[in-house]
């Protein structure tokens, strides 16, 4: 995320990062730090911004836990700014007789009252030292103004920037530092099936890292994830497709029966496969470093090095067959067939065939 700072473009002129000219002017987006949830740290006001839940709630929690640290007498309250009762900021930023510090945590701002705004929008002009006001913002255009004031540089400000993780490289760095912050090891085959398992859901991610990390006194290994979230749907499809995309046909058909006899569901099945092949798509015939390719294309150098070790013996035409062969089976295992199963096996040939027979 930008941090805030200046630099020098190229009319010599210095201006806010982030900042950009239009018609001759310079249009700056925020004169605020944008940060992570991980590099949340106090501030007169924070504003903890984004769809994100899981990672706000971690940027809260990690905040109060070092104003804790740093004074264990803080003093902790909530407020509604959905449910605002006039008067209730300025009662809990208010100093106490002893002068602790004051943490005040308000959810919903989203849905603020015009109360809580006006009444926000007067504390920014003067905070309340010795409080930190934490204002969650879970997206939309009610409190804008307020949002605006703040980023502004109004209340001497900071955002945490708690956007939905939507790609798969995101979710991999995601559960990659869970591991790497609690001086957990974990192979990187191991990491993917866990991050293959519970790709759908962020908290459940974050939950099984944290089992995993618990749990485990050694190195985790794939035996281990599987032995913990091998029934996972996710797990089993995915297991089927890279023995598909490698070649070996019975060992993939084995896996998806036995996948579909535990319980698993076509779709993400097919999912799964589709997620792998289009990706061997983008990455065919494309020169580069990984890190160069991952950068072009959303993905991270660890997904282009395994789509390049995947490629091996796929042609053009090959992949071709594959990606309509996928659009075929997605249609039919969504209610456009009257036998998903068939579909799958059907699938699991094309492809473990790279493409070559129909």
């Amino acid at each position: 995320m930008p941090r805030c700072g200046r630099l020098r473009g190229d009319d010599g002129a210095r201006r806010p990062v982030g900042s950009k000219r239009q018609g001759g002017r310079v249009a700056a987006k925020t004169a605020i730090p944008q940060l992570s949830w991980a590099q949340v740290r106090p501030a007169p006001v924070v504003l903890v911004s984004g769809t994100e839940t899981v990672l706000a709630d971690r940027a809260i929690r990690l905040l109060r836990d070092r104003l804790k640290e740093a004074d264990p007498s803080l003093e902790v309250s909530d407020i509604d700014a959905a449910d605002y009762a006039p008067g209730e900021l300025v009662t809990f930023a208010s100093p106490s007789l002893f002068g602790e510090p004051r943490l005040i945590r308000a959810s919903n701002v989203e849905k603020a009252s015009d109360a809580f705004i006006l009444e926000t929008l007067d504390y920014l002009a003067a905070p309340d030292e010795g409080a930190v006001l934490v204002l969650r913002h879970g997206g939309g255009v009610r409190g804008k103004k307020l949002l605006d004031e703040l980023r502004s540089g109004r209340g001497d400000g900071v955002e945490i920037v708690c956007a939905e993780l939507k790609r798969d490289s995101d979710k991999f760095d995601f559960a990659r530092d869970e591991f790497r912050r609690a001086g957990k090891k974990i192979t990187p085959p191991a990491l993917r099936a866990v991050v293959s398992a519970f790709a759908d859901d962020l908290a459940e991610l974050a939950s099984a890292c944290q089992q995993l990390i618990s749990d485990t006194a050694a190195e985790i290994d794939e035996k281990i994830v599987d032995s913990y979230y091998g029934g996972r749907v996710e797990v089993n499809s995915f297991a089927v497709a890279d023995a598909a995309i490698a070649g070996r046909y019975g060992e993939a058909l084995v896996t998806l029966r036995h996948a579909l006899a535990s319980g698993a569901d076509p779709v993400p099945m097919v999912a799964a496969f589709a997620s792998k092949v289009r990706t061997m798509a983008k990455l065919k015939g494309s020169r580069g470093a990984d890190g160069q390719l991952a950068s072009r294309f959303g993905l991270s150098p660890w997904q282009v090095k395994r789509a390049r070790e995947e490629l091996q013996g796929w042609d053009e035409k090959g992949l071709a067959v594959a990606v309509q062969a996928l659009a075929a089976a997605d249609a039919e295992v969504k209610g456009g067939g009257r036998d998903p199963v068939f579909a799958l096996e059907r699938l699991v040939r094309i492809v473990a065939a790279k493409g070559r027979q129909a």
